[in-house]
């Protein structure tokens, strides 16, 4: 691969390999014809989701015992770097469905929670969205006013979540609330009365992905729809840990996907009795742009071995997730420059890249708050009011 410089093929398993090359396939086939489409019309391709299942990329690294793929760390990762190479927003469905909805369950929710809907969310058949994020608490969900309240049979919740990807596609939504001023989660299913969704329109960003609102108005669960087996900022942020860890691998494919894309548009493209691949300013941003992709390859590889190692840290995800998403928007920014005004058409999928990486950018602790993580864990203090709690 014109992308693989420091030969990592070579460190994978034949396992690894099989699902990178499977997915690649299912991108190639599938997703990539009709992406732009949806991009550009703002549609998400719901077709897929049953495909997805098949593919096993729905909660790929949860056990076999609950029908899902048992994926190794850094299998799971490179599922999710060929599903980013097609449209961030097709990755961000697959993490969301994972990470964030299939992973609580499992990590917090008893037996009988997993037994109920695992298989289903494994299959596609039971779709999940993730609510941490409310219109005036992102950066700092502890300040979250979603509230849960003790009834004869079970909770009452109201309150409001924003920017919640898969919103109104969902079945269930993670709801996480203050109950008795500590922080939970509860299954909640979306068909419940007092539970609207509303989708988030005119977004020139995460076009092919459904974003949306929230609202809970006296939204009546069961005693079975807590989430038993954690409690405080740890649930939440535990499930972020594993998102982030996906986020770190996707954005590799989005950042290839421009790369190969720019390449080769360079050397068809003539100025001044040339291709403009060969002038030095082009090659030298193709020199920098391969070496970016190369660290965060090498970032990533070693991030999976520490996750199967059990070793990870939420700050060496930080690291990864803060580096790397700024390697591929950098990416996109550059190759987008290399194609000139062709960059902004649908005929190519830079533009589009470049536009996705804005908000991954922004989502699941932006920039500047993944530095303060780094820099805390550097020095031991916290530059923000209060310490990120350690969602080990």
């Amino acid at each position: 691969m014109a992308t693989d410089f420091y030969d990592i093929n070579d460190l994978l398993t034949d396992d690894e390999r099989l699902v990178r090359d499977n997915v690649r396939s299912l991108v190639s086939s599938k997703i990539l014809p009709s992406i732009g489409k949806h991009f550009e019309e703002g549609t998400f391709p719901t077709e897929l989701i049953a495909e997805f299942g098949r593919a096993g990329v729905l909660g790929a690294n949860l056990p076999e015992e609950y029908e899902c793929a048992g994926m190794s760390d850094i299998a799971y990762g490179l599922a999710m770097q060929e599903l980013e190479r097609g449209d961030s927003g097709i990755r961000s469905f697959c993490s969301v469905q994972g990470a964030l909805c299939m992973y609580p369950i499992y990590a917090y929710g008893t037996e009988a929670q997993r037994r109920k809907y695992l298989p289903g969310m494994a299959k596609g058949e039971i779709i999940g969205c993730f609510g941490l994020t409310e219109p005036d608490f992102g950066s700092n969900p502890g300040g979250m006013l979603t509230r849960a309240e003790r009834t004869n049979t079970g909770f009452k919740l109201n309150g409001t979540k924003r920017w919640i990807t898969n919103g109104n596609l969902a079945h269930i939504a993670i709801i996480w609330a203050k109950l008795d001023g500590r922080i939970r989660g509860f299954i909640v299913p979306t068909n419940a009365p007092g539970f609207t969704a509303q989708k988030i329109e005119r977004k020139f960003s995460l076009r092919a992905s459904v974003t949306s609102e929230l609202i809970l108005e006296d939204v009546y669960v069961g005693e079975d729809a807590l989430l038993p087996n954690v409690e405080g900022l740890k649930g939440p942020l535990g499930c972020l840990t594993q998102a982030r860890y996906g986020i770190a691998w996707g954005v590799i494919g989005a950042a290839e996907a421009c790369f190969e894309c720019a390449v080769d548009y360079a050397k068809d493209r003539v100025q001044f009795s040339r291709p403009i691949a060969g002038y030095q300013l082009v090659q030298a941003k193709f020199a920098h742009i391969l070496t970016e992709i190369t660290k965060a390859q090498l970032v990533t590889y070693r991030l999976g071995q520490l996750k199967q190692a059990k070793k990870m840290t939420p700050q060496q995800v930080s690291l990864a997730k803060r580096n790397n998403v700024a390697m591929a928007l950098e990416t996109a920014r550059t190759c987008r420059d290399v194609l000139g005004g062709n960059g902004i058409t649908y005929e190519y999928p830079i533009g589009r890249h470049m536009l996705n990486l804005e908000t991954v950018f922004t989502y699941e602790g932006t920039h500047d708050i993944h530095s303060l993580v780094l820099g805390q864990a550097i020095t031991g203090i916290p530059a923000y009011d209060a310490p990120m709690p350690d969602p080990r």
